[in-house]
């Protein structure tokens, strides 16, 4: 008896689910476009990973290619340029996390302290712009504003200096790069923060004035802890990028004179697969990035959550 009463209980709850997914059916119709783009966009690519294992040739293609190991990946760690890569491209994204990561933060806590509404609206307006514009167009603003004749060197000029050439120093490019990152993303960035803070206590921070803290003290000790676990996961996932970082907007700022300080990896994968058609290399190359970042992130999250309880997984 008790058999069959699973059973039924079983069937029953097997119709039911039916019954519910025929209702919802237009919601899953709506969900199946996601998980369409991403397995033709994201999962099928995989299938080309195998390149950074074989000798490509496009005549006999991926399966046909004999297979070589890990020569390419030997290769790269022993090219002469390796150290300089990893290096660019990490000096790069330190400076972006040490200088990038806080502005956001400090940016959506002033917005949030202040209670002048259309004023806060404007101020958010204004920085949200620059996330609209697209990279090309952020990169053409700079080549214009640090020109010989730009505003830049303009004011420069009126001071009594000499002009200087920005865009030629190999010392100025880190700085000119993450100046423009932080510009242009910091605003936009800074509504994860908001959002945050919404979910702060007013009851504490009513307690903590009715005891006498200022504003600073308030900021210190109520709403900072507050928005710690999302600066927690906000963090995490920038450690997971130290060693990636978009080659477009490094292509459109960087010249030979500045490759010194201007060449990562990225710039090096576009140049060797694109231009020089070395597939096997450059996806090798490509991989490599790719899985030490996953260790970034695996190691970042272990740590976090050994440190505050907050992690990804």
């Amino acid at each position: 008896m008790a058999k069959l009463y699973a059973a039924k209980k079983q069937g029953g709850n097997r119709g039911r689910r039916i019954k519910q997914m025929k209702r919802c059916r237009y919601l899953y119709v709506l969900l199946l476009i996601p998980l369409v783009y991403y397995f033709c966009f994201h999962y099928m690519p995989l299938y080309g990973v195998l390149i950074a294992f074989k000798d490509y040739n496009i005549g006999k293609g991926v399966w046909g290619s004999p297979w070589v190991g890990g020569k390419w990946f030997g290769k790269f760690l022993t090219d002469p340029y390796f150290w300089k890569l990893v290096r660019n491209t990490l000096l790069l994204n330190i400076y972006g996390l040490l200088w990038g990561f806080p502005i956001p933060i400090i940016l959506a806590i002033m917005l949030n302290e202040v209670s002048h509404v259309r004023y806060k609206r404007l101020i958010q307006t204004v920085s949200y712009l620059p996330h609209f514009i697209s990279t090309v167009v952020v990169c053409g603003m700079v080549v214009n504003f640090l020109s010989l004749d730009g505003v830049i060197n303009q004011f420069v000029s009126a001071l009594g200096f000499d002009k200087v050439q920005f865009l030629m120093i190999p010392s100025y490019f880190r700085t000119i790069f993450t100046a423009s990152g932080i510009w242009q993303t910091c605003g936009w960035t800074s509504i994860i923060y908001l959002a945050s803070l919404t979910s702060v206590d007013q009851e504490i921070l009513e307690a903590a004035m009715i005891d006498g803290a200022n504003r600073w003290q308030r900021i210190k000790n109520v709403t900072l802890p507050s928005i710690t676990p999302t600066i927690s996961i906000m963090l995490i996932m920038q450690l997971g990028k130290l060693m990636t970082l978009g080659y477009e907007k490094i292509l459109l700022l960087y010249n030979g004179s500045t490759y010194e300080t201007a060449d990562i990896i990225s710039t090096y994968v576009y140049r060797r697969g694109i231009l020089n058609n070395d597939f096997s290399y450059a996806t090798a190359v490509g991989l490599f990035q790719s899985v030490v970042g996953v260790l970034l992130l695996v190691i970042s999250n272990k740590v976090s959550k050994k440190l505050s309880d907050t992690s990804l997984w």
